[in-house]
């Protein structure tokens, strides 16, 4: 199994012209494509979690090693 990242791009409920992007890890064997397919599920979970944002869009990545210092480590919006 190899990790994909699911990136979703979250908007404020209360300032939808607030966004941010938000990284969770996706475990899977999957193609990024079959990540994009099957990421509803799990960005419906995180906005449960999360009510004061919204899922505008999302995509699928493989995890940039370099980028996760710059990021902090993929911290979510709260």
């Amino acid at each position: 199994m190899n990790p994909i990242e699911l990136i979703i791009t979250v908007c404020a409920v209360l300032s939808p012209t607030t966004c941010e992007e938000t990284h969770l890890v996706f475990s899977s064997a999957a193609s990024l494509r079959q990540c994009t397919m099957q990421a509803p599920p799990y960005i419906a979970q995180w906005v449960g979690e999360h009510p004061k944002w919204t899922a505008v869009k999302w995509r699928c990545e493989y995890p940039h090693t370099n980028d996760k210092a710059e990021r902090g480590g993929g911290s979510a919006p709260s």
